[in-house]
This record gives C-alpha cells, sequence and structure tokens, in this order.
C-alpha cells in the first residue's frame, strides 16, 4: 500500500510518500538478498522537505530521506540563485547506507542475481557542486566534496575484511577518506528522428593528508539512437578507467541493469578498467505491447587481477 501527501505551510512545501512492500515481496516469494529480523527491514519509505525562499531570496533548501529494503539515504541540498551567466552552486551533504554486492556479493539463481555477504558500505559526503552555464549542446558539473566511507556489516559493526578475508577498504582500517574533485561534461543532440548522448567524467583524489586516497578515475558514455521506421534501435558503449589507490568498492563492477542485462551486479567480473558494449531494438507487437531484443557484452580489459580480492571473484 502506498500514501502521498503535501503540507503547505507558509511557502514551506513537505511532500510525504510511504510504500509498505511487506505484502509483495511475500507474494512474489522473491528470496532475500540477506536475512531481516524485523518486519520493519522490509517497509520503503520517502520524506522529501523543500523550502523555496529560505532567506526571502529565492534561496533553495531540499531535505530529503529515502529507506529500501535494504538501503537508507539522507540528502540536504541548498542552492542560492545567481546571474545566469555564472556558475550555479548547490551546497550538499549527504550520508547513505547501502550493501555492497558488485565487488563482495555473491552470484546467486545462476548469476542472474547478487547476494548479500554482509559487507555494508555507509557513506557521508560533504561538498559544493558548481553548474557551468549551458552553450549549445553543452553543459558541465564541477564538484568538490570530502567523502568518509564506513565499511560495516549487517549487525553495523565496523569491518576491515570481508567473509573470506579479503580487505574491503584501501587503508586496512574499517573506512577510507578522501577529498575528490570531479569534472563532468555532457553533449546532447536530439531531433525527431534520431539522438546522440556523451558523458564524460573525470575525479581526482586530491591528498590533503598523506592517508587519505589518492586516485584518478574516468569514465565514459556515449549513446546514440535512431528511428527505424515504427522501431527503435538503442546502442551505447561505457568505458572507464582508474590509477592510482583504489578500494575494491572503487572497482568497476560489470553485470547488472545498465551493464550486462541478465546478470546480477557484478556477476560478469569487476576490474581497474572496463568496457561495455549494449545494443536493443524495440519494436511495437500492437497497441498495447511493445517487444524487445537486446545484446549487452562487456570485459575488464584484464584488469580483474589487480582488484584487491580477485582470487575470490574469479568464479
Amino acid at each position: 500500500m502506498g500514501a502521498q501527501k503535501s503540507i503547505h505551510a507558509g511557502k514551506a512545501k513537505i511532500d510525504v510518500n510511504v510504500d509498505l512492500t511487506h505484502k509483495l515481496c511475500a507474494s512474489l516469494m522473491l528470496p532475500p538478498l540477506r536475512n531481516t529480523a524485523s518486519p520493519l527491514s522490509l517497509i520503503i519509505g520517502s520524506l522529501c522537505l523543500k523550502h523555496p525562499n529560505l532567506f526571502g531570496g529565492s534561496e533553495k533548501l531540499d531535505l530529503s530521506w529515502d529507506k529500501g529494503l535494504y538501503d537508507s539515504n539522507v540528502l540536504i541540498a541548498y542552492r542560492r540563485p545567481r546571474p545566469e551567466w555564472l556558475a550555479q552552486q548547490c551546497f550538499i551533504i549527504q550520508h547513505s547506507v547501502s550493501p555492497e554486492i558488485g565487488i563482495h556479493g555473491t552470484p546467486v539463481d545462476n548469476f542472474s542475481r547478487s547476494g548479500s555477504r554482509g559487507v555494508n558500505l555507509s557513506r557521508f559526503s560533504v561538498g559544493l557542486d558548481l553548474n557551468e552555464p549551458a552553450s549549445s549542446q553543452w553543459s558541465s558539473t564541477t564538484s568538490i566534496k570530502f567523502e568518509h566511507v564506513h565499511l560495516l556489516n549487517d549487525d553495523g559493526r565496523s569491518i576491515t575484511s570481508d567473509p573470506d578475508g579479503f580487505p574491503v577498504t584501501c587503508s586496512g582500517s574499517p573506512h577510507d577518506r578522501m577529498v575528490v574533485l570531479k569534472q563532468e561534461s555532457r553533449y546532447v543532440k536530439a531531433n525527431d528522428h534520431s539522438f546522440s548522448h556523451l558523458s564524460m567524467q573525470i575525479e581526482q583524489g586530491i591528498p590533503v593528508l598523506s592517508k587519505w586516497l589518492i586516485f584518478n578515475r574516468f569514465k565514459f558514455v556515449a549513446t546514440r539512437g535512431v528511428k527505424l521506421g515504427p522501431a527503435f534501435f538503442l546502442a551505447s558503449l561505457t568505458g572507464g578507467s582508474i590509477v592510482g589507490d583504489m578500494a575494491p568498492y572503487q572497482a568497476f563492477a560489470i553485470g547488472g541493469v545498465g551493464s550486462v542485462r541478465g546478470y546480477g551486479e557484478g556477476a560478469v567480473g569487476s576490474g581497474r578498467s572496463c568496457l561495455v558494449a549494449n545494443s536493443e531494438l524495440t519494436f511495437p507487437v500492437n497497441k498495447m505491447l511493445e517487444g524487445v531484443v537486446f545484446l549487452d557484452c562487456g570485459t575488464d580489459l584484464g584488469s580483474g587481477r589487480l582488484v584487491p580480492g580477485f582470487d575470490f571473484r574469479e568464479f
């Protein structure tokens, strides 16, 4: 069951949306990713608070809380208006907890899902986003943030290794710290018959202190869609690489939605580098039904052996 309510208090707006999924999961007989002792763990809910004019100068404050079956996320975002020709600023505080199944999970159901093995990521970050004014089809975002990553088991206790003894952090302690400078550029062009999209991301770990992570991570996504009569063909290529310090959870996980479909997250492999190709053809069957034929493939480019715990992830 679900409920949604909007409450207006002056200029503030509170949106509440709560979904109860316990009966739905039971009826579908979905095997859980991990054991859950409390029925409350099977409740999905979200809470959103928005203020459009916090200090009387069109400053925007957004507070949101989301809870899934096995994860949660708290986000606070403050936006201050600036002239259109200047970069728009957004100050962000975020905390999330989620199971790490892409690297430390285990494949189940003939590799179609990835199950939890008791490794969870608790991330706390504070940062600033700068959205540059868009020019033609190009736009860019620059951000800098401090991030604290804490590894926990299902009981909420700190861990330094997974159940097989492989490390879960780069520092060797239960947590990693880093300051990350990120630059993302996007190109979008679309018309009635086709569209093109290109995204490039570069992340640089800044060595503020000696034990903080220093790395350079690059990722790109190129997508092209073409209308073929009543059908639509979509193809994309995703790739990336990371050099320098790397914790296992930073590796590129191959498999899952948005990667190689039909496999669980990370069930195909993981590595310091990756290359994933996706293609699909969507066509109408009748007025109410569409069909899809897709082909996905992915590779770690031989870099899987460079990820800590490589021996375990060779299925």
